[in-house]
């Protein structure tokens, strides 16, 4: 008998495999890639700008104030070496973005080709189904001679490299009309 892994009750099929892409993906996470997933994700926390908001504010107050009290200010109006970092900061700040959104990608597009793997799958089933059922029909001298060509149509699975073709040619079509407008 060709007994099935039990399935938790509310984690059908597609959710255990997602869940185990999702889980494989971050196993393969080096320590620098989790650092930078890491400092991305703090960065975008509201509490980072609020934080980040109130330093600048500090940063502000403090030198300003510094320079009308007759003392040696850090970093006096117009506040160039304030500029310098936030430019720094502002560039590494995009880097780690672009480095944690290309690996959120990678995984969209794993779980991407699971679905379409399953779509697959599921249209070879249910073709199969419907060509059974119809065998069925044929064969049961009660039903008397019909023929279904809807039926017979669904029993044949879809030709999926044709189905690509024609969505890259309907792209192209779109990426030309979309360059030719402009």
């Amino acid at each position: 008998m060709n007994e099935q892994p039990e399935t938790p009750p509310g984690k059908p099929g597609f959710t255990r495999a997602t869940a185990h892409l999702g889980a494989e993906h971050l196993h393969e996470t080096g320590a620098l890639q989790y650092g930078v997933d890491r400092i991305t994700s703090v960065v975008g926390m509201p509490g980072f700008v609020t934080a980040l908001t109130l330093a600048l504010i500090i940063w502000v107050f403090l030198n300003s104030l510094a320079q009308f009290g007759g003392l040696r200010a850090i970093d006096p109006p117009p506040f160039h070496l304030l500029q310098g970092l936030i430019s720094v900061g502002a560039f590494y700040i995009a880097v780690l973005i672009l480095t944690t959104q290309l690996r959120k990608d990678q995984l969209a597009s794993h779980h991407a080709a699971l679905a379409l793997e399953l779509v697959i799958l599921n249209d070879q089933k249910l073709s199969k189904i419907i060509a059974l059922i119809e065998e069925a029909r044929r064969d049961n001298p009660l039903m008397g001679e019909r023929s279904d060509n809807d039926a017979n149509a669904m029993s044949t699975p879809a030709d999926h490299h044709l189905i690509l073709e024609v969505i890259k040619g309907e792209n192209g079509e779109a990426l030309t009309d979309a360059a030719s407008a402009q």
